[in-house]
């Protein structure tokens, strides 16, 4: 009877453990074990961050670094093979797709800032950027202060249209505030005179007037809207064993020294799909935040 007794302790205690050990996962890498897939958004022109190539796959950066996340997670799960999905986003709709389960990863170009964290989480910076205005030449702007009373478009859902917002009240600019559904279609309104500018990233702005008709006829202002500000990879909220896969993968990269060979092909290299070149190279508050990675949402912490 003692023995039958032992052998059912022993088969309790391998379930108490079983069980331990499956309820050692949660949130999303639970369901990723579980579903053998993990779901990245990305954006359609983004360049060159997220983007469509000419074969409608997304390409760029920010997809880069993401896949190296993908691969950090398939060996933290010890899975054979991980299926990725990719999903369309906006600025409008990555943050609720985000939270409701949609995607897992948000690849892109998206600012890292207090305000979002109360609602997403990010990764380790991955860029750095300002807000500033596209215009044609032939316009003759020279300050943000010549915005008045001017048409001006900014993407719906973002930091900038939010800071646009606020200069326009601030300085008594009297502006016209239109928001566009994407970038491309906000830099199509300045293409053709639709409105006087487009304000957005500067490095986002660079590669819209380089992949233009007409790069010549356009200038990016040197007034800005804000400090420079981060990018990271986005993630939910509150979900701590998932960002700590994410944030230590993006920490090895970033450290590694292959982070900047990502970057010098995307920024310094001809891109697809027109050979682009944006001769952009590394800053060095980048190669500073590569050096040692946070996740700040913290402008000044990046000098």
């Amino acid at each position: 009877m003692k023995h039958f007794r032992h052998i059912g302790l022993a088969l309790a205690a391998t379930f108490v453990v079983s069980q331990a050990g499956a309820q050692e996962l949660t949130g999303t890498l639970k369901n990723i074990k579980d579903t053998g897939a993990i779901t990245l958004g990305f954006r359609d022109s983004s360049i060159p961050f997220s983007y469509l190539d000419d074969n409608q796959k997304p390409v760029g950066f920010a997809m880069d670094i993401c896949y190296k996340i993908v691969d950090a997670v398939k060996k933290e799960l010890k899975l054979d093979k991980l299926e990725v999905k990719l999903n369309p986003v906006t600025s409008a709709t990555r943050i609720p797709l985000m939270a409701n389960g949609t995607i897992d990863l948000e690849c892109g170009s998206t600012t890292n800032n207090a305000e979002r964290q109360k609602q997403v989480a990010f990764t380790n910076t991955h860029f750095l950027t300002a807000s500033r205005y596209v215009f044609k030449k032939s316009s003759g702007l020279k300050s943000i202060d010549d915005l008045k009373g001017k048409t001006v478009v900014s993407t719906a859902g973002t930091t900038n249209i939010k800071q646009l917002t606020e200069a326009n009240v601030a300085k008594s600019l009297g502006a016209n505030i239109i928001p566009a559904k994407d970038h491309a279609e906000a830099f199509l309104m300045v293409e053709t005179d639709r409105a006087v500018a487009f304000v957005m990233d500067d490095i986002l702005l660079a590669s819209l007037v380089a992949g233009s008709k007409s790069p010549n006829d356009y200038v990016i202002s040197k007034d800005a809207f804000s400090k420079p500000e981060p990018y990271g990879i986005m993630l939910r909220k509150d979900d701590a064993a998932f960002k700590k896969v994410v944030d230590a993968a993006t920490a090895a990269l970033y450290t590694s020294g292959e982070a900047q060979k990502i970057y010098d092909k995307w920024f310094t290299q001809k891109i697809p799909p027109k050979g682009l070149n944006l001769s952009t190279p590394i800053s060095a508050e980048l190669k500073n935040e590569f050096a040692k990675p946070t996740d700040s949402p913290n402008p000044d912490d990046y000098k």
